[in-house]
């Protein structure tokens, strides 16, 4: 079964100092880079996927400044696709479907950002696309929610998602385990 890395949001604002920071990015993103590189010894297509809002007002992600740009542990390279996107999904109204399927790609290696949100929207649509899909747990990350005037914290927001994936969604691993598995 062919498989493809897609590295989902992995871009500055996220990042200490960004209008959008979140929890353990910073580990994340190291975990990101050491998925990138393993895919690149092996030369295994990967897929960069970049959010850029259009939305009026918003405050992160906005075209043009650094916070928008791709972080540089996880940097393109010239073959490597970077798929633009204006919604969470990463499917919706982008090129990714078509670039999969010219690829002959099957599994999905998914890992990047926002576990709730960008990736939880992605893995879900893959999966309806008949994709089967592999999250590594701790190279995505979230924030701190707030839901009913409680604050839920970032580590119990990610738990929950990666646990509504795992079994049917998707399988789930740590970065160890899955390079370990290779």
């Amino acid at each position: 079964m062919k498989q493809g890395l897609i590295i989902i949001d992995v871009q500055n604002d996220y990042f200490q100092g960004g209008n959008m920071e979140l929890v353990a990015m910073e580990a994340a993103a190291d975990n990101c880079q050491h998925l990138l590189n393993r895919f690149r010894q092996e030369q295994a297509p990967i897929f960069h996927i970049q959010h850029l809002s259009v939305r009026a007002g918003s405050a992160f992600f906005v075209p043009g400044t650094l916070g928008c740009e791709i972080n540089q542990r996880v940097i393109p390279e010239a073959d490597e696709p970077v798929v633009v996107k204006n919604f969470p999904n990463a499917f919706r109204d982008t090129k990714l479907q078509d670039l999969l399927k010219n690829a002959g790609i099957e599994q999905l290696v998914i890992c990047g950002a926002m576990s709730h949100m960008c990736v939880d929207t992605s893995v879900r649509a893959a999966f309806d696309l008949g994709y089967n899909c592999h999250v590594i747990s701790d190279a995505c990350a979230t924030r701190d929610l707030e839901f009913e005037g409680r604050s839920i914290p970032a580590s119990v927001v990610h738990d929950a998602f990666m646990a509504s994936f795992n079994g049917l969604f998707a399988v789930l691993s740590t970065a160890q385990e899955f390079l370990d598995s290779r």
